[in-house]
């Protein structure tokens, strides 16, 4: 057996996740991040806080039920489908900084022509590289509009033909950020699939043998909400 000290030490941990706070990109009409200090040390004994946010904000898991009005809400989703091995899909070459790209099935296959097939049960992870502009706003997001890469409804049906458990994604969607019919929730979360949105440091990521760990808040009746996500690394032996 792997020696849990191992497995969780820092060199096979990956932190997936944005800091959220304040300064965190949303999408635009959201309701701003806000935390009210209720107690502080200097007035007391301890430090609280009581937080305003939307459900989709900074890195997050959307739930089915987040564009298919009969798929599971966040606290039903089972546990086990959160703890997966994943596949990251590099597409940055084709993305190459590019907001109107958009990853088609035609680059997913020929990825798994190199890396192999994906399994079913799997979590797919989308590197577009636009994770090196979650720090900067009008990057990240575009301006004077939603302008970023995104899945094409092609690349959706393949993953769910492959019956992948979850997609996620560097960028704010998983479709276009120019798209306004959203073809690719429309077609994989009625499917059952949940997504990880605003995904960084996929980088670190291997094209397959990571596991990938999301932790939602188990939030009842979300369709969506902030969650911790981390990567566990192969090990090199």
């Amino acid at each position: 057996m792997t020696d849990l000290a191992t497995v969780l030490s820092a060199g096979r941990l990956v932190d997936l996740t944005q800091p959220l706070g304040p300064a965190t990109t949303l999408w635009p009409g959201s309701t701003p991040f806000k935390a009210t200090t209720l107690a502080e040390y200097d007035t007391g004994p301890g430090y609280l806080r009581e937080l305003e946010l939307p459900e989709h904000a900074g890195t997050h898991l959307d739930a089915p039920a987040h564009f298919s009005p009969h798929g599971a809400r966040v606290d039903a989703i089972p546990i086990a489908s959160l703890v997966r091995p994943a596949v990251k899909l590099d597409v940055r070459e084709w993305v190459d900084g590019d907001a109107s790209a958009l990853v088609d099935a035609s680059m997913i296959r020929e990825l798994e022509r190199r890396d192999g097939v994906i399994e079913a049960g799997t979590a797919v992870l989308v590197h577009t590289g636009w994770d090196a502009f979650w720090d900067d706003s009008a990057r990240y997001i575009g301006d004077p509009g939603p302008s970023f890469p995104g899945l094409a409804r092609n690349a959706a049906e393949l993953l769910v033909e492959r019956r992948v458990v979850g997609l996620g994604i560097d960028t704010l969607g998983v479709d276009p950020g120019s798209s306004t019919d959203f073809p690719v929730h429309l077609t994989t979360l009625p499917a059952g699939m949940w997504h990880l949105e605003g995904l960084i440091e996929l980088g670190r990521v291997p094209a397959r043998g990571a596991w990938l760990v999301a932790a939602p808040l188990n939030l009842v009746a979300g369709s969506g909400t902030p969650a911790r996500v981390f990567a566990i690394l192969p090990s090199d032996d």
